[in-house]
Parts: C-alpha cells; sequence; structure tokens
C-alpha cells in the first residue's frame, strides 16, 4: 500500500493528528493483507521524516527528482514499514 500526500493543516498540528492518521495507514493496511506501506517524502520535511521512523517505517532509499534536483543535491527518501513486523 503506498500512503499519499499525509498533510495535517498548520493550525492543527502538534496535537497528534499525524501520528494517529498514520497509524489508522497501517491498521487498515493490516487488516486488508498488505505486507507493507511504503511511502517517500522530501528531505527537507525534517518533522515527516521523525513521524515516520518513529511509526516504524525506514528508509529504503532515496532518488532526485529531476536534473535540477540532482544539480541542486536535493532528494526524495523512499519508505517502508514491513506489517509483519510491527
Amino acid at each position: 500500500l503506498e500512503l499519499r500526500r499525509m498533510s495535517v493543516s498548520r493550525e492543527q498540528r502538534r496535537r497528534g493528528l499525524a501520528r494517529a492518521l498514520c497509524r489508522e495507514v497501517l491498521s487498515f493496511a493490516r487488516a486488508r493483507g498488505f505486507g507493507a506501506v511504503v511511502l517517500s517524502t522530501s528531505m527537507v520535511q525534517v518533522a515527516a521524516q521523525r513521524l515516520y521512523e518513529g511509526q516504524g517505517f525506514r528508509k529504503v532509499g532515496a532518488s532526485s527528482p529531476s536534473l535540477l534536483g540532482t544539480i541542486l543535491h536535493f532528494q526524495i527518501f523512499h519508505y517502508r514499514c514491513d506489517l509483519g513486523a510491527r
């Protein structure tokens, strides 16, 4: 299962909503027999990286989104959470 575009509005942040949403996604995926959840986030989304790593995701790779991204050393990080391991 791929998690895409999860976001919490600025005024609602720091209330545990993103953690709750992430837990719900993992629960949803497990209940439907998925073996893993994957996602991508940019290198500048440090809070998102901490959130995902705290929920059991591990970084499995990185890529540049374009030639300009390569020149600027901008990376997209790829994460995976194996559901049988949690």
